[in-house]
């Protein structure tokens, strides 16, 4: 029987990966062109998720590109003014090791059987069994798997939800590398995350592998029409970089001293989600997983919960080969129940964001007491 997986993320990958395991084979229908068609984002804190490599056999290629030290955090208030700051020995174990997306993504990819992903088949319809995709061509399927994240085609025919603003626009940024063009900066922001949370307003600067420095300017209690109304010329990288620094005028200058340092690659993200604790009835031959099922706050949970919705779902349907409606009642009563836990430990974690006294809340989860 023909499992068709529609979206090449890490949740539709690793169902491949830990199916291509247990002996049985699916097809992988990515819209992209190639595998490197666009940039995968920045690092990702990879910790439950361990669980879903460990059953896709690929725990040795996951610690060789994993960084221990992403795991440092330094925690400071607008004024400059450092709360925290956790260093991670050298020896210490990876519980929560940052890795580039992209290089997780190439581990899975590299992992799969030839031909296991067709690149180029970007989803339009299915129904009776049949996948219809932009180009004109057509798959069969006896399971339909919808991998296709936040902006999902495939979950329109399990649930009518959709993805809602929860108040928070993103400016995205980068500092190429740091070490070598501002070391000042390398050193002030460590060998990992960086927080600075103000009243409505945060700065984030990551640390990639590549030694480029990801740097996200969040605000909070936004509307959907922010990115129109806050005065931003997105198309002018220079005048942004400038009017994000007037937007922090009250901030100490170390800080957005980061901003003035960042290229022209400028992406701006509208931050919505699912409804917490999302469920549907019951499909036959369907199901959701990643994004698609339940997209998060991107506070580190989504792709955790994806790697561990492609693993579990690879288990389900290895106990249950010739009965795919029991495999996907098993999945979904799991995933709906750990899901919906993780979404609301992620709204918490976002309402602490976008209160007025962030920072010290954020000191007070780190140090409870």
């Amino acid at each position: 029987m023909t499992i068709a997986i529609v979206g090449a993320g890490l949740g539709g990958l690793a169902l491949a990966r830990v199916l291509h395991v247990k002996g049985i084979e699916a097809v992988v229908h990515e819209r992209e062109q190639a595998r490197h068609a666009r940039g995968q984002g920045g690092m990702l804190d990879i910790h439950s998720g361990q669980r879903a490599l460990r059953e896709a056999g690929l725990m040795d290629e996951f610690h060789a590109i994993a960084r221990g030290a992403g795991q440092d955090m330094r925690l400071l208030q607008p004024d400059g003014t450092l709360l925290l700051q956790e260093d991670t020995p050298d020896d210490a174990p990876l519980l929560r090791p940052e890795v580039d997306r992209a290089d997780l993504r190439d581990m899975l990819l590299d992992s799969l059987p030839e031909h296991t992903v067709r690149w180029g088949h970007a989803y339009e319809s299915a129904d009776n069994g049949v996948l219809r995709f932009a180009n004109g061509s057509s798959a069969r399927y006896d399971l339909l798997v919808g991998a296709d994240g936040a902006g999902s085609r495939v979950r329109a025919l399990l649930t009518d939800a959709r993805p809602a603003h929860i108040g928070q626009n993103v400016v995205e940024l980068g500092i190429p590398d740091i070490d070598r063009t501002h070391p000042d900066l390398a050193a002030m922001v460590g060998r990992g995350n960086y927080w600075v949370l103000g009243n409505g307003i945060s700065l984030g600067a990551q640390r990639n592998g590549d030694g480029r420095v990801r740097i996200g300017v969040s605000f909070y209690n936004t509307g959907e029409d922010w990115f129109t109304t806050s005065g931003i010329p997105l198309d002018d990288p220079a005048a942004t970089r400038a009017r994000l620094i007037d937007l922090l005028a009250d901030w100490d200058p170390r800080i957005t001293a980061l901003i003035t340092a960042c290229d022209d690659t400028i992406v701006p993200r509208a931050i919505t989600t699912l409804p917490v604790g999302l469920t549907w009835p019951q499909a036959p031959d369907t199901t959701l997983l990643g994004d698609a099922a339940h997209l998060m706050p991107p506070v580190g949970e989504g792709a955790n919960m994806a790697l561990l919705d492609g693993a579990l779902l690879a288990t389900a349907l290895a106990a249950h080969p010739d009965d795919f409606p029991t495999a996907i009642g098993e999945y979904e009563r799991e995933m709906f129940d750990r899901t919906s836990t993780a979404a609301r430990m992620s709204a918490d974690m976002q309402e602490l964001l976008m209160s007025p006294n962030a920072a010290q809340r954020m000191l007070d989860f780190f140090q409870p007491g």
